[in-house]
């Protein structure tokens, strides 16, 4: 069996995340530690772990205390100047670290040495990794690299670990840095997603959701961005981020095995049109989905109608009300938009310039959906869409649901003055039947 594993970020992904994950996962701290120590860095910190809460969920936090109080020259010299480039690269040479884990560092060093160094227009051995920075960045990266290696994640034929990440989400506002105060992304994290074309959504979360060297691990070592592949998931490793948010702030990483669908996939995880149709043809899929609420008790209900149709221009998937009792016994409605995380503000835009709501709600949310597409069939009275569902593989399908779309129906009972459940019933009796011919 083929073992992999899939980064799930919906609050982002940063250093100390991704070495909590691993943690969570089974890797001893015992052996980051002895591992760690061959870079010969021993002096500068200390790490731990510990379980800790995020809205109410456990998780693993790992910190990396740095030690400012010690008297060896050499390491006090390196440590309060940061470091360049080629001297963390002779560190992890020098380490005799696991051939895997040494490349991984490198890998991932050099991507981010080369985003900082675009951002400040300076060559990547040029580029200053700062005083806290540089401890805490190689903690965090080859600790990760370490974890990764122990987990016996295979690798693919560029040598680069079989690890898919979930599209990341932006965050917003602003972020105190050795530079002063900056817009988040911050440029370095917004460059690795240019160098890698990183799909990218906000989830509404004003804060810094990616840091430069959680972008640095995805943006090198993900072999692709995607939904999670088709896996039988073994474990799960939770690593918990340090500032508390609306959604739990814990990076997930799933470690699993090919099931069998996958095994033609996972040989080489590098073709991508392979890939995408092992991941197409496999059901049901999971997919992040954003879902805004309020209720409103001062409206026209005449004004509801527009509303709607306004949301679905907009991009809702879905929207719909509940009848609702309210403060002061007022009957009103609870408004519901189901739409993509990338259509969040356009659909909040419309909330807020069509109804008298003073406030919406919005919540992240994973939605399971069966594949579909739409068919068409012949009836004496014209052509009707239906919307097919199915389980299972391409070459295998279990049909789930079968659906003749409304409008096709009730234009053509319109058109021809029949009953709209008529129209209905012979597009779903012809379907049928030029399925079973088909298969006979």
């Amino acid at each position: 069996m083929t073992k992999f594993a899939y980064l799930q970020c919906p609050t982002g992904i940063s250093g100390d995340m991704c070495l909590g994950a691993v943690v969570s996962l089974g890797v001893p701290l015992e052996y980051l530690t002895e591992k760690l120590n061959s870079l010969r860095i021993e002096h500068e910190y200390q790490l731990r772990a510990e379980l800790v809460h995020r809205n109410g969920q456990q998780a693993t936090k790992v910190y990396v205390d740095l030690v400012n109080d010690h008297h060896h020259d050499d390491h006090e010299h390196s440590h309060h100047h940061g470091r360049h480039l080629p001297e963390i690269e002779q560190m992890i040479l020098k380490a005799g670290l696991p051939s895997r884990a040494e490349a991984w560092s490198l890998a991932v060093f050099r991507q981010l040495a080369v985003a900082e160094g675009a951002v400040h227009g300076v060559a990547p051995e040029k580029v200053h990794f700062h005083e806290v920075g540089a401890v805490d960045a190689i903690v965090d990266i080859v600790g990760t690299c370490l974890g990764l290696d122990w987990l016996g994640i295979e690798s693919n034929d560029k040598g680069l670990p079989l690890l898919y990440c979930s599209p990341l989400p932006t965050g917003g506002g602003t972020v105190r840095a050795a530079h002063g105060q900056m817009a988040v992304p911050v440029p370095a994290v917004l460059k690795l997603w240019e160098m890698r074309g990183c799909p990218v959504y906000s989830n509404g979360i004003e804060r810094e959701m990616v840091t430069p060297t959680g972008a640095a691990i995805a943006t090198t070592l993900a072999v692709e961005f995607s939904s999670p592949p088709p896996m039988t998931v073994k474990q799960v490793g939770l690593g918990a981020g340090s500032i508390h948010l609306p959604i739990a702030n814990i990076l997930r990483l799933w470690l699993g095995e090919a099931t069998n669908v996958t095994d033609k996939l996972t040989v080489g995880f590098t073709n991508k049109s392979v890939t995408k149709s092992v991941a197409r043809d496999t059901s049901p899929t999971l997919e992040t989905i954003s879902v805004l609420e309020t209720q409103i008790d001062d409206l026209s209900p005449q004004v509801i109608g527009y509303v709607f149709e306004a949301l679905f221009a907009a991009g809702a998937l879905d929207v719909f009300t509940q009848s609702v009792g309210m403060k002061k016994s007022r009957t009103g409605i609870l408004l519901t938009v189901i739409c993509y995380p990338e259509n969040l503000y356009n659909c909040e835009a419309v909330l807020f310039r069509e109804t008298t709501t003073l406030g919406i709600r919005h919540s992240t949310q994973e939605r399971t959906i069966l594949q579909r597409e739409i068919q068409q069939v012949e009836t004496e009275y014209g052509v009707v869409r239906l919307k097919v569902a199915w389980t299972g593989q391409a070459n295998d399908k279990v049909i789930a649901n079968v659906q003749p779309e409304y409008e096709d129906c009730a234009e053509l009972a319109r058109k021809q003055n029949v009953a709209w459940r008529e129209i209905q019933r012979l597009a779903l009796q012809n379907w049928y039947t030029q399925k079973i011919k088909s298969h006979s």
